[in-house]
C-alpha cells in the first residue's frame, strides 16, 4: 500500500513538472530569439549581450523568488523559418518568458507560437505598432512604434533640415522597412512636403546603382532620400551614394543604428546622415550611466548602438513582471506585463497606456558627420 501511495505522488509530481516545467526548477529561463548570424546580426547580437547583462546583475542581486536567470540565447540566422524552429526549441525547453529580435518579420514567425501556448514572448526591438494586435494579448513590445520613429524623422527632415522634395528608398521585403516608409510618406504629406520618386530594393541587394541613376535624375530635384532599409543594406547604400557623388542629406530609421553606417561606407563617406532610433546616447539618466558602464565592463567596448540598451530593458521588463506578480505562471505574469506603469528603463520609461499596447516613448534622432554620432535632438509623440 505504501509503495502504491508514493507511486502515486511520484506520478502526480511528474505530471506538475510536464505541465508547469518551471516549478521544481533552479532557474527562471528565458528563451532569447535573436538572428546572431545575417543580415540582422549587428542589431541583435548585440540585442542579446544586453540581455544576458540584465539576467547576470540580477542574479549578482540575488536573482528573482530565490532562483536565477537563465537566458537561453537562441540563433534564428536572419531566416523566417528558423525563427520559428527557435521557438519551438526554446518553448520545449520550459522557458516562462520569450524574448528577441530587432525587426517586425522574425517576431511574426515566432510570437505566435509563445501565443499560441499561453507564454508572454517581448520583443525588445521590433517596432510595428500593430504587433500586440497582430499576435494577442501575451505579446509586447520594449520599443516604440514605427509610426512614432517615422514621424519624428519626418519632422526633422522638413523642418530642420528645410526638405520640401524627398525621394524614399524602401526594402520591400520585410514588413518593418515597408510600415515605416508608409508612415514617414504619410506624415510628409501632412507636412506638405512632396515625395518625388518611390523606389525600392529587396534585402541582400549589394548593387544600388539602378536606384542611385533615378535619385539623381529626380524631377523635381531631391532635398533628401529617406532609405527605408535593415543594416546590412544601410552600409552599402550610404557607401554607394555617396561614391556616385551625391551629398543630399540621408535619412532613415532605427535600421541604420548599427556600426555598418560608418564601417562600410568609412568615415569620410559617412556624412550627413540622419536617423531616428531609441533613446540612450548622451543621456545623463541613473539608468543609462549604469548600463554603459556595466556594458563596458562586461564585454570591454561601449554599447554598440540602442539594440543592446533594448535587450537589457526587455530582460528588465520581464524581472519587473515577475517579482510583481510573485509568480511565474504565465497568466499572472502576462497580467503583470499588461500593467506596467512607469518602469524607468534604459531606453526610456515604459507604460502601456496606449490602448494599441505600444510604449509612449522618446525618439532620438543622430546625425552622423565624418562617422561621427551626435544626438540631435529627442522627440515625443504627443499621445
Amino acid at each position: 500500500m505504501r509503495t502504491k501511495i508514493l507511486y502515486t505522488l511520484g506520478t502526480i509530481v511528474f505530471s506538475l513538472l510536464l505541465v508547469f516545467p518551471a516549478l521544481g526548477a533552479d532557474t527562471i529561463k528565458l528563451g532569447a530569439l535573436y538572428n546572431l548570424t545575417g543580415g540582422m546580426s549587428s542589431i541583435d547580437a548585440p540585442a542579446l549581450n544586453g540581455a544576458k547583462l540584465q539576467a547576470k546583475l540580477i542574479n549578482e542581486q540575488g536573482g528573482l523568488l530565490g532562483k536565477k536567470i537563465e537566458v537561453i540565447g537562441i540563433d534564428t540566422k536572419t531566416d523566417q523559418k528558423s525563427a520559428a524552429t527557435g521557438a519551438k526549441k526554446a518553448l520545449s525547453a520550459g522557458v516562462v518568458a520569450g524574448l528577441g529580435y530587432g525587426d517586425t518579420t522574425f517576431v511574426m514567425a515566432a510570437a505566435p507560437l509563445f501565443q499560441q501556448k499561453g507564454v508572454p514572448f517581448v520583443t525588445s526591438g521590433a517596432t510595428h505598432p500593430m504587433l500586440p494586435q497582430w499576435v494577442g494579448d501575451y505579446m509586447f513590445m520594449t520599443p516604440f512604434g514605427d509610426d512614432d520613429q517615422s514621424f519624428a524623422i519626418a519632422d526633422y527632415t522638413v523642418k530642420k533640415l528645410a526638405a520640401k522634395n524627398v525621394v524614399v528608398w524602401t526594402d520591400n521585403s520585410m514588413d518593418f522597412t515597408k510600415a515605416l516608409s508608409k508612415f514617414y510618406k504619410q506624415r510628409l504629406k501632412d507636412l506638405g512636403t512632396n515625395v518625388v520618386l518611390e523606389d525600392f530594393f529587396m534585402m541582400g541587394d549589394k548593387d544600388f546603382s539602378a536606384q542611385i541613376a533615378r535619385l539623381k535624375n529626380a524631377s523635381p530635384k531631391a532635398d533628401a532620400v529617406f532609405i527605408s532599409a535593415i543594416p546590412n543594406e544601410a552600409g552599402l547604400t550610404v557607401k554607394q551614394i555617396r561614391e556616385a557623388g551625391l551629398t543630399l542629406p540621408i535619412v532613415s530609421g532605427d535600421g541604420f543604428d548599427t556600426e555598418l553606417v560608418t564601417t562600410v561606407p568609412g568615415d569620410k563617406l559617412a556624412n550627413d546622415v540622419y536617423f531616428s532610433t531609441h533613446t540612450y546616447r548622451e543621456d545623463n539618466r541613473p539608468e543609462v550611466l549604469a548600463f554603459v558602464e556595466a556594458y563596458q565592463k562586461e564585454y570591454g567596448r561601449p554599447p554598440e548602438n540602442a539594440f543592446a540598451a533594448l535587450g537589457f530593458d526587455a530582460v528588465g521588463l520581464i524581472a519587473d513582471a515577475i517579482k510583481r506578480a510573485g509568480t511565474t505562471e504565465s497568466k499572472a505574469l502576462r497580467e503583470a506585463l499588461a500593467s506596467t506603469k512607469g518602469f524607468k528603463a534604459v531606453t526610456g520609461e515604459i507604460s502601456y497606456t496606449r490602448p494599441t499596447g505600444v510604449p509612449l516613448k522618446g525618439v532620438s534622432i543622430i546625425s552622423v558627420h565624418n562617422g561621427k554620432y551626435k544626438v540631435e535632438e529627442i522627440w515625443f509623440p504627443k499621445q
